[in-house]
């Protein structure tokens, strides 16, 4: 080979290899390169009250940047002891304002895991106890007394663990994981925790009042009061918002948007009505927090609607017989009183629930309405079963109410008010009938009718 093909192959192998580095240099330029995005900011639980009480349900999950909805995925979270069933954006810590994208992430959790449920019951020797209805002729203590709640509320906690999540070609959000520092309460925390001072009666009363957003004094607004049971007897202002569906119903979203109310949720420290169908001090007290609300804000006299489970339930009919014009309507659920009494509330408007598998509240309101007929009220009665759906319950209700009284007695058939595989020994048959009843939404619906 010659000196020039010599020359002449060196710079063409030099030019090969220069060639490949470029290449190669090219080839790593154009690989994905993922730069990475700040991680979790801060992790909030979220809780949901249902008909047996308050639930851990979600955790509302804030990063630096918005993430949109094809980015996430069920599998990339996890939550310890817990089912993950949806994941997707959201403008805010409320599961229900789904967005395309954005910073707050909703990893939504199973309100049927076993670790779900935030109550904490109390240990009794006997079931029974705990509930007034079903302890014996005085029930859990005589009106006055002191007592304490069958159940108490923990505080959710979890700890979430986050797979990368990739925001396009060239960004991602690293595996990271964050404790939940916060709390939010569906519902719950749209309730003010005041304290009536009765100068009448001396007493003092926490309650909880939810007043409609966007409240405007020139309107005039119906209220509606509901009293818990003695098993949710306690010094603890939040327990009756907790238990149950009692209060929170009419303060959702749903409802207010079709009936702006005020709501009120008294939280009695001591038993406020016995099996002996005597009341404490409390009821003037209710009745004088409620004229004094009246007064406060632009509330409807003539709109006041009174409702209550077990003993609550015993009060509202206590306060329809020493005051049968205050409340417009009544939503009576799982009580019962001296027949010998009711007769000043033959003409209200009264819808009475209660399962045939309660073993006082169902015999005493079949006395009870006997005893209202007897004074010349007109009742309409249904049987139905607990485990209907929403749209069975309202075929229901309009079969009902197409007879037009202004009494409407319904009872729970044997046995329907149970879950599978639930115990229907003891009380369970008087408490499970209020998990169902305020999730009725025809029954809310008729309290705030005008009165015929």
């Amino acid at each position: 080979m010659t000196t020039s093909s010599r020359s002449s192959h060196q710079i063409n192998r030099r030019i090969f290899l220069l060639g490949l580095t470029s290449a190669g240099a090219l080839a790593t330029l154009s690989a994905p390169s993922f730069a990475k995005v700040a991680a979790i900011e801060s992790a909030v639980a979220i809780t949901k009250v249902y008909g047996d009480g308050q639930r851990f349900v979600a955790v509302a999950v804030t990063y630096a940047k918005a993430i949109p909805a094809e980015a996430l995925s069920v599998d990339q979270f996890s939550v310890a002891g817990r089912t993950v069933t949806d994941v997707y954006p959201s403008a805010s810590a409320d599961p229900s304002d789904r967005i395309d994208a954005g910073r707050v992430v909703i990893v939504a959790l199973s309100p049927d895991d076993a670790d779900a449920s935030l109550a904490i019951k109390a240990e009794r020797q006997d079931d029974k106890s705990s509930n007034q209805q079903a302890k014996g002729p005085g029930g859990p203590g005589k009106a006055g007394d002191a007592s304490i709640a069958d159940t108490t509320w923990a505080v959710p906690h979890a700890t979430l663990s986050q797979a990368t999540i990739r925001l396009g070609d060239k960004e991602s959000i690293a595996d990271g994981s964050s404790e939940t520092s916060a709390v939010t309460n569906l519902i719950v925390d749209d309730f003010q925790q005041l304290e009536w001072h009765d100068p009448e009666t001396g007493d003092v009363l926490a309650y909880n009042l939810f007043v409609p957003k966007g409240y405007d004094p020139a309107k005039s607004y119906p209220l509606i009061n509901f009293m818990h049971d003695a098993g949710a007897t306690s010094n603890e202002v939040l327990t009756t918002l907790k238990q149950g569906l009692g209060a929170i119903a009419w303060a959702s979203p749903e409802d207010q948007a079709r009936r702006p109310c005020f709501v009120l949720a008294p939280q009695y420290g001591e038993i406020i009505a016995d099996d002996d169908s005597n009341t404490s001090s409390m009821l003037d007290t209710t009745i004088n927090l409620i004229k004094a609300l009246t007064e406060q804000y632009s509330i409807d006299s003539n709109r006041l609607y009174t409702t209550g489970q077990s003993g609550g339930g015993m009060m509202s009919i206590a306060m329809n017989i020493k005051y049968p014009d205050f409340f417009a309507a009544s939503f009576l659920v799982a009580c019962q009183w001296d027949a010998s009494l009711v007769a000043p509330m033959a003409g209200n408007r009264l819808f009475i629930l209660v399962s045939q598998d309660d073993s006082k509240a169902f015999p005493g309101q079949n006395a009870i309405t006997e005893a209202l007929e007897k004074e010349g009220a007109t009742i309409a009665r249904a049987e139905w079963d607990g485990h209907w759906n929403d749209e069975q319950f309202r075929f229901a209700f309009d079969t009902l109410n197409a007879q037009g009284a202004r009494i409407n007695y319904v009872t729970f058939a044997k046995g329907s008010v149970f879950n599978e595989g639930e115990s229907t020994e003891g009380a369970s048959g008087h408490r499970n009938t209020w998990r169902v009843a305020y999730s009725i939404e025809p029954i809310r619906a008729w309290l705030f009718r005008d009165a015929s």
